[in-house]
């Protein structure tokens, strides 16, 4: 798998980047060839030992139609073992009955004496082409289910379970099942792989981005705010509006967000990488907008996944806590915004410069039926299995700490149990 970037050149000759463009190729792809390669080389197989034993079937008529079968029927399928589309479970399910019937014909063509003996079925060693069909299609299930059936096939076709027969048969189904759950571990990387370089291309184009919007939609937004602060008045209004902007624009591209159009691919992501959160959602990309001039947002370097309902209630209480900070501390007022993630939980703390709530301020309003802080912020994280701890110092400012676990299912339903 490898990553390439498309670049061209613009009217005056300039080379100009594109967006980078990810190449994918399936890491299974060379066991599809093996196994059509297999496949034609024991049908081979079994018909050069039939050409040298074919005096000794005492049904040679059953041994040469079902030869013939064989024979067409894996030089006409090589197409279907190119790939895994191509590889269907009709075609599996024929496949597979081509290998049984001809374990189960077996007797009725040969010798009781030469099978007694341990003399292979018609199909030989080309049955397990079948199984490892299962395995690369489906994995080690499909191949379990595939080798189960082959083992119960020939045990029947034996009559007793001679240490050969037994043999052979744990000998496929331990091979088969193997296989298959390496290709599902090759599977796995080659997904995880495939998302790594997507999220490296998209920051690399969105770096692009930010440099080009550096030097010139930031900088013009700057020039407002700086020209409206000196002009006042309406012009002030509008200075101040675009400094707003120019804070949330300089976050968004210097974040290192996750683009929307991939958070589903970032899901996969955490999935795949054992996350317990269903629909995971990047809780940064919920925050981002509420960077202004006067609120400033630190987040980490990485994505902070938690569940998507988790974390719009979050954001919802982080919303709340700036709503109280614009009400009781002025518009003026400062105000942080900080996100840690932790191994098991996200932690986001606002904290501003206000003048402080007084104590026993907040349990007055409450009683005063004033449930902001109770219900907008501790109503939420108390729903999601977290907690709320306010700290307020008059004078010196309130900061609201708001923890969510990551699993909430299992908080939920402890609390709800409670």
């Amino acid at each position: 798998m490898a990553v390439r970037e498309k670049a061209g050149r613009d009217g005056a000759g300039r080379e100009k980047a594109g967006r980078p463009k990810v190449m994918r190729m399936s890491v299974e792809q060379p066991l599809w060839r093996a196994l059509a390669g297999y496949r034609v080389l024991t049908m081979l197989y079994a018909l050069g030992f039939f050409a040298t034993a074919y005096d000794g079937f005492q049904r040679l008529w059953v041994a040469v139609a079902y030869y013939c079968v064989l024979f067409v029927w894996t030089l006409a399928t090589l197409p279907w073992v190119a790939n895994a589309a191509s590889c269907t479970k009709r075609f599996l399910a024929a496949d597979l009955t081509v290998a049984l019937a001809g374990i189960l014909l077996t007797p009725l063509a040969d010798t009781h004496e030469r099978i007694q003996s341990g003399g292979p079925t018609l199909p030989s060693i080309w049955t397990a082409g079948s199984v490892l069909a299962f395995a690369i299609k489906g994995g080690w299930r499909w191949a379990a289910f595939a080798s189960t059936l082959v083992a119960v096939v020939n045990l029947v076709e034996r009559g007793t379970p001679a240490r050969d027969t037994i043999h052979n048969v744990i000998l496929v189904w331990v091979a088969s099942i193997a296989i298959g759950y390496v290709v599902e571990v090759a599977r796995a990387s080659e997904r995880t792989l495939a998302r790594a370089l997507e999220i490296e291309a998209a920051t690399r184009e969105r770096e692009r981005l930010a440099r080009d919007i550096h030097d010139s939609v930031l900088q013009v937004l700057a020039m407002v705010q700086r020209r409206g602060a000196v002009l006042g008045g309406e012009a002030g209004e509008l200075g101040r509006m675009a400094g707003e902007q120019e804070v949330a624009l300089r976050a968004l591209v210097s974040g290192g967000l996750v683009p929307e159009s991939r958070e589903w691919q970032y899901a996969e992501a955490v999935h795949a990488a054992g996350e317990s959160a269903p629909d995971p959602v990047d809780l940064r990309t919920l925050l981002v907008p509420y960077a202004t001039s006067t609120v400033t947002f630190s987040e980490p370097g990485t994505p902070v996944p938690l569940a998507r309902a988790a974390a719009k209630e979050l954001a919802a209480a982080v919303g709340a806590a700036l709503d109280n900070v614009r009400k009781h501390a002025g518009e003026g007022a400062r105000a942080w915004i900080l996100v840690e993630d932790e191994p098991d939980s996200v932690v986001v703390t606002v904290r501003d410069d206000g003048p402080g709530i007084p104590e026993g301020r907040l349990a007055q309003a409450e009683g005063e039926g004033r449930l902001g802080v109770a219900q907008s912020i501790r109503g939420r994280l108390r729903d999601l299995g977290g907690d709320a701890e306010l700290i307020s110092v008059p004078g010196q400012g309130t900061e609201v700490e708001l923890t969510v676990p990551k699993d909430t299912r299992t908080t939920r339903g402890k609390a709800e149990r409670r």
